[in-house]
């Protein structure tokens, strides 16, 4: 596929992560005004409220009268690809140029949909064997049944916010190798986790399983994610039953929703199998994307950094398989359920998706542009996130994932 042409001018160009080919959705504001629905259309948004409201788009019910995507996610696959045929029409060449356009640049993004239940994985191979060598040596790097399943735990939908968000340090618990007892205090040893995130649409019955194929059908989109980790606390708690405080206190995710429709060139397969997998787990068809990820850095008040650069194709289990373990027990799953990939590593040290792994848990400093050094983020420090596919002359884009520490707060006595 090439570049599609829109009457927006902005749209036409192969630098834009916003073409006609993607028209992501997401929810913004202008000034005062009420939080409303969109879509983004080269440097553009169109205020889908607003163009249902006057007819330029239609559905079989009122769908944007609530400043979230949750109520066209549950209409299912079929609306969705009608929605998106009467978009691109609308915005397309010879579409109607009184469509309500407002520039991105005056807008605030705000969280695209209403997040239902959260559910992290650790379905990255290159992270599971990095982290696993650094703590139980290469020969035990991985457990018995990584290869099997989907690895994953549930997360808080409370803390899951829109890029921008500014984050605050965690106070938690930790202890020291050499302390006979724990201490508690703002976490030493803050990392990122550069993942994908992918939103359920249509839900499950309680009970009832589904196949990876279904599980494809019902993703309504993906987001770009970052899975904040407080590496510390994690240390302390996590056994037995997984991480717990040291991920809960917040998830960064990027304010547009990319369509399965315009990532359908970038499809690709998951890596090849070490073990066979289980036959309700096995992809029918391709169900990775290729998409270019990276990671940037920046100390307070001064340039950004490139750290990673990496590719979601590096994945060894896909969204709709991880969909697919999730429900397999019967676990209904429902619209606005978000599943977190785990972080996306690769075989190379620049492509390594947390910095517990690009500084081999802080053992292996990181010299930054500026001459800054770092093992782990600090105070005033900004994250970002980037993501795209890459077409021919285009790019489908999710807009970033910023995020900025902030000292932790004085617990109260």
């Amino acid at each position: 596929m090439t570049l599609m042409t829109s009457w927006v001018p902005s749209a036409n160009s192969a630098e834009t992560p916003f073409p006609l080919n993607n028209l992501p959705y997401g929810v913004f504001s202008v000034g005062d005004a009420p939080a409303r629905c969109g879509v983004a259309i080269g440097d553009m948004i169109l205020d889908l409220t607003e163009a249902e409201a006057k007819g330029l788009v239609s559905l079989p019910e009122t769908a944007f009268d609530a400043p979230s995507w949750n109520k066209l996610m549950g209409m299912g696959p079929s609306v969705w690809a009608d929605l998106r045929a009467q978009l691109t029409a609308l915005l397309g060449e010879g579409g109607d140029t009184s469509a309500p356009l407002v520039a991105q640049a005056e807008a605030q993004m705000h969280l695209p949909f209403q997040v239902t239940e959260y559910t992290d994985f650790y379905a990255g191979k290159h992270h599971a064997m990095n982290v696993g060598t650094m703590f139980r040596g290469p020969e035990n790097a991985l457990p018995p049944n990584w290869l099997h399943i989907p690895i994953g735990y549930n997360g808080r939908a409370s803390s899951v916010v829109v890029s921008g968000t500014d984050v605050v340090r965690p106070n938690g618990q930790t202890k020291a190798p050499d302390a006979d007892m724990p201490s508690f205090g703002p976490s030493k040893r803050l990392d990122i986790e550069l993942e994908m995130g992918a939103i359920v649409g249509t839900g499950s019955e309680l009970g009832q399983p589904i196949s990876v194929a279904q599980a494809d059908e019902m993703i309504f989109g993906y987001v770009l994610l970052n899975d904040w980790s407080a590496r510390d606390i994690q240390a302390w708690e996590y056994q037995p039953l997984g991480p717990f405080q040291a991920k809960a206190f917040a998830t960064s995710i990027s304010p547009w929703i990319v369509t399965p429709a315009a990532l359908e060139p970038f499809r690709t397969s998951t890596p090849e199998r070490e073990k066979d997998l289980l036959p309700y787990l096995q992809e029918p068809s391709p169900m990775l994307f290729d998409i270019a990820l990276d990671v940037t850095m920046a100390p307070e008040g001064k340039p950004a950094t490139t750290i990673a650069q990496t590719n979601y194709n590096r994945m060894y289990y896909s969204a709709a398989q991880q969909l697919a373990h999730h429900a397999s027990s019967g676990c209904a799953m429902s619209t606005g359920d978000l599943l977190g990939s785990g972080t996306i590593s690769g075989p190379e040290k620049s492509e390594r998706g947390s910095l517990l792994e690009l500084t081999w848990g802080g053992k292996e400093p990181l010299t930054l542009d500026t001459g800054e050094v770092r093992t782990f983020i600090e105070d005033g420090d900004t994250l970002t996130l980037k993501g795209a596919a890459k077409g021919d002359g285009y790019q489908i884009g999710f807009g970033e994932v910023v995020g900025t520490i902030k000292p932790a707060v004085t617990f109260p006595k």
